[in-house]
């Protein structure tokens, strides 16, 4: 199976500096944009299978997807953004003031992750993602599969394909519109491409 892990395109979350979590936030008008270019670019994939986060900014982007492909969304609820508990949609600005002491936390690179008030937990977010991930193989070995979904599974289900410890700082960047591609057989992945984002120049 190839599978394409595609990071939603800019949300007004994103524009405000928010930690969205699970936090509904519409696209931009940057993101209608980016999802738009995107589109295009898998109109030309052979793709057999379209999956996506309920969120609506990874939902909305998955509609862009829908279009050129053909495909229609097949929902993947385990795939959506970590739950941040109470700071989730508030701004960095917010953050700052209200937890000061996680923010001095955060600031340092190779701490372990601050913990947030009513938070979702670091190994429960792994698991339910990588679980729901390494999961289409079984129904999809040979086809290519895209998976809409949000920044942090992207990155946490790398760090699963690689054998690395999920702990900060992350070795790589998921760009709003990204495409992480990843080849999986028999359980296990090679990572092929990391933020492909080449379908977003002007």
């Amino acid at each position: 199976m190839w599978l394409l892990l595609i990071r939603h395109a800019e949300s007004t979350g994103n524009a405000e500096a928010r930690l969205q979590g699970h936090s509904d936030f519409p696209l931009s008008e940057k993101g209608l944009a980016q999802a738009a270019r995107l589109a295009e670019r898998l109109r030309r994939e052979p793709i057999a299978a379209l999956y996506a986060s309920p969120l609506s900014r990874a939902h909305r982007t998955a509609e862009f997807a829908s279009a050129a492909t053909g495909l229609p969304i097949e929902p993947l609820p385990m795939v959506r953004e970590y739950d941040f508990g109470e700071v989730s949609g508030l701004t960095w600005a917010e953050i700052r003031e209200r937890y000061p002491e996680q923010i001095a936390v955060q600031r340092v690179r190779n701490a372990e992750y601050p913990a947030w008030p009513g938070e979702e937990g670091r190994e429960a977010f792994r698991e339910r993602v990588c679980t729901a991930l390494w999961a289409l193989e079984e129904r999809h070995k040979d086809d290519t599969v895209a998976v809409v979904s949000h920044g942090g599974p992207i990155l946490v289900f790398c760090l699963s394909v690689l054998g690395l410890p999920y702990r900060r700082p992350m070795p790589f960047a998921c760009d709003n519109a990204s495409i992480t591609t990843i080849q999986v057989r028999e359980g296990k992945g090679v990572l092929h491409t990391v933020n492909d984002t080449c379908h977003l120049r002007e």
